[in-house]
């Protein structure tokens, strides 16, 4: 157990893509035991898609089904907010995580070998994003589990920080495979500036439940960006 303090939470958004580094490391390993292994196609693509779920215990999911549930309401802003903190999951958070995991499912069964490394540093890309739009756009309320690090952090250092890992992640995709690279940053960009619109025209700023959306969001953006990306390198080959 971690006593969080202003002291330990002024630099702990730095530290939020490292967790994008282990599930990029436990989907690497996992495909390339698979290739050995000579494990379906479908059965890969089934666990690949459950290794973050695992690794963060659904957290950000949850966010995703609150986030859902509230604009599907097409109620005011206050509504809206009301419903993300409801611990109920109602019927459109279940409509939209199935179709969710579906095309996640689908679209990961569609990656290939030369996506994979681009796919597991789309994992870091996300969370370096979704930490920078913490201390950078604006709050839906003034208290939260959001703004109980974002308020805290010390702006500058982890603005830095968080640059230097995106760039440093683009730098490594773009050795392993610059079309895909580019694709993937392009995807991570889209889903950001959506982001910021939806969440300012909706809530009126972020809240932890949208950034667990934005996360998943982001990530399955990415993915289907490096599989375009891959269909595209196949028909100019």
């Amino acid at each position: 157990m971690v006593e969080w303090k202003e002291e330990n939470r002024r630099y702990s958004l730095c530290f939020f893509p490292l967790v994008g580094v282990i599930i990029g490391g436990i989907f690497v390993l996992w495909q390339y035991l698979c290739g050995i292994a000579d494990i379906s196609r479908f059965l890969e693509s089934a666990v690949s898609v459950l290794i973050p779920v695992v690794v963060t215990g659904g957290i950000h999911l949850d966010g995703f089904c609150d986030v859902n549930d509230a604009k599907s309401s097409f109620g005011d802003r206050d509504k809206k907010l009301g419903i993300m903190s409801d611990s109920h999951i109602g019927a459109f958070a279940v409509i939209y995580l199935c179709s969710y995991f579906l095309l996640q499912l689908a679209l990961m069964y569609e990656l290939s070998g030369s996506g994979t490394v681009i796919v597991a540093c789309g994992y870091v890309l996300s969370r370096t994003l979704s930490a920078f739009s913490a201390v950078t756009f604006r709050g839906a309320k003034k208290d939260g589990t959001l703004q109980s690090f974002a308020m805290p952090a010390h702006r500058t250092v982890t603005i830095f920080v968080l640059v230097m890992l995106f760039i440093g992640t683009f730098v490594f995709m773009a050795v392993s495979n610059l079309v895909l690279g580019i694709f993937a940053v392009c995807g991570a960009l889209v889903a950001l500036v959506y982001y910021r619109l939806s969440s300012y025209k909706n809530f009126g700023g972020i809240t932890g439940d949208t950034a667990g959306w934005f996360l998943q969001v982001c990530e399955i953006v990415i993915l289907a960006f490096v599989v375009v990306g891959e269909k595209f390198l196949e028909v100019i080959s």
